[in-house]
């Protein structure tokens, strides 16, 4: 499956169609999901058939197309077998259990409730939320795929505009000539990785770039709110506006930066070593916590994998424990803080932390010891390209 994004260009009444889209297919998976609550036993196909029920009953929710209820009720669906396989799985912690949405942004249709122009610049809705027909601009071009492909469409809201996602049947996978060669990388925080060879690239550091910025607008943002006010000015709104438009440049860079490195990675080597890292529990740490989250590691292994996947190359997570104190030359265990960054052990080996560290994870994923990443050995991709993580 591949997942293309163009910008949809309207009059402010279609925009305010798919706010309304929006919010009925939030208020769809929000009583899916308490249907679930109050009934033991529930499951998907029963969710989907209460759609029906909802739709008899609220005539806002009869007018969204019947396929793009059923979707806000396999989300529902979605969260509730998430937190089923958490359970199974004996997670520890509250196991994810499914919870109401609050500001949802998008809603997607299946195979009707819209259709494309032949020139492929147009997309009209044709269920009663009047959105009507809409324009399409983007870099990809949609001829490339028959119509039959596009097995669904979402509608997004960003910040900076609406965008329409088509989710397209089609194989990715290509073939690439061996290069012969594999690499185990240690991310960090003074490098975003440094690989066994000892070669490093920098941290980019978006956040950190921008936050003087964001700053300067959250500021201006606070001056214009009334507190009490209900709605607030409209001036305000432009200040929160401005603000969430370079939120979203940060994100934007550091997805753009994490895909073209983790394609570059892949294509240069067969098999990729790579650390396991639990990031949910490493920001607890809150004098780290903003320059991890900065970095940008799991959407980093995410690329890793589904370049993995498309491009038949190997990736092996593997766990991190103790790479970074064990020797990489003679095994033994040399003890270190975070702030010593040089590697020296009795054996007469000496480098860099993370260069020690990468060889380690190298080692450990040649020897099979990890697992394999989530798109890696032909497995189905549980996170698609391009996916919209907000959507």
């Amino acid at each position: 499956m591949l997942v293309l994004e163009m910008k949809i260009y309207g009059k402010q009444a279609q925009y305010d169609a798919m706010d309304e889209a929006i919010q009925t297919a939030q208020f769809i998976r929000n009583k899916a999901l308490r249907y679930w609550m109050d009934n033991k036993g529930v499951g998907k196909y029963q969710l989907s058939a209460y759609c029906k029920v909802l739709a008899a009953e609220f005539p806002f929710a009869n007018e969204l197309n019947s396929m793009a209820r059923q979707s806000s009720a396999d989300r529902a669906w979605a969260a509730i077998s998430r937190f089923y396989n958490n359970c199974n799985k004996k997670i520890a912690g509250k196991k994810g259990f499914p919870k109401f949405q609050k500001h949802s942004r998008s809603v997607e249709y299946k195979t009707t409730g819209w259709k494309l122009s032949e020139d492929r610049k147009y997309l009209t809705f044709t269920d009663q939320k009047n959105i009507g027909k809409v324009k399409l601009k983007g870099t990809r071009d949609l001829h490339w795929y028959d119509k039959k492909q596009f097995k669904r469409v979402r509608i997004v809201r960003h910040a900076d505009g609406y965008y329409c996602q088509f989710l397209v049947d089609v194989d990715t996978r290509q073939k690439l000539e061996p290069s012969y060669s594999e690499t185990g990388l240690d991310v960090g925080l003074n490098h975003f990785y440094t690989d066994d060879k000892g070669t490093r690239i920098e941290n980019p550091r978006f956040y950190r770039q921008g936050e003087k910025a964001l700053n300067r607008l959250n500021r201006r943002k606070s001056k214009k709110y009334v507190k009490g006010a209900k709605p607030q000015s409209k001036n305000y709104h432009k200040a929160r506006k401005r603000s969430a438009i370079k939120h979203l440049k940060i994100s934007r860079q550091r997805k753009d930066h994490a895909v073209k490195l983790a394609r570059c990675v892949i294509t240069s080597n067969d098999v990729v070593a790579y650390e396991d890292l639990r990031i949910a529990n490493m920001v607890k740490n809150h004098n780290l916590a903003k320059s991890i989250t900065d970095a940008g590691w799991y959407q980093f292994r995410v690329w890793l994998e589904y370049f993995g996947y498309k491009f038949g190359k190997i990736t092996i997570a593997v766990p991190p424990q103790y790479t970074s104190v064990n020797c990489s030359d003679c095994g033994a265990r040399v003890t270190k803080t975070l702030s010593t960054r040089t590697h020296k052990c009795k054996c007469g080996c000496v480098l860099d932390r993370d260069e020690n560290a990468a060889r380690n994870i190298l080692s450990i994923g040649l020897s099979t010891a990890g697992h394999a990443g989530t798109k890696a050995w032909g497995d189905e991709t549980s996170i698609l390209a391009g996916e919209s993580l907000s959507g």
